[in-house]
């Protein structure tokens, strides 16, 4: 489950706005490569709507099905706010709906299968 924390504004290029839904998975604990002490955090992705404006206010605090995943990119430069610093980014989060499962999944799940029927060809030889 993931919920819907905000939303954003953003416009076509013919000018006319659309919105996105802010979501956000549950909390994780994760170890600070800098420090060695675990610190809270969740992920967040945003979600593309038909909606108008009131809707989207409405749909804020809702939870839908789903959860927020780490996709593999090309690198892109990110600046962090609170330092100013740029660094190389080669991921982002997405939503992806209860079901749904990434591309990375499907081949770990499917090199899975092979060598599981890789080992029971052995066993059987």
């Amino acid at each position: 489950m993931v919920r819907i924390i905000s939303y954003k504004t953003r416009q076509k290029e013919d000018g006319t706005n659309f919105y996105l839904l802010e979501a956000q998975g549950g909390i994780e604990m994760v170890l600070s490569k800098a420090t060695g002490q675990y610190y809270a955090t969740a992920k967040k992705a945003t979600v593309s709507t038909t909606f108008d404006e009131p809707t989207c206010k409405g749909l804020v605090g809702e939870e839908m099905g789903g959860r927020i995943v780490k996709v593999t990119t090309e690198p892109y430069p990110y600046t962090i706010k609170e330092t100013g610093e740029e660094i190389m980014l080669e991921h982002r989060y997405a939503y992806l709906p209860d079901g749904v499962s990434t591309e990375e999944e499907k081949l770990s799940v499917e090199f899975e299968k092979a060598m599981s029927n890789k080992a029971e060809l052995e066993e059987a030889i």
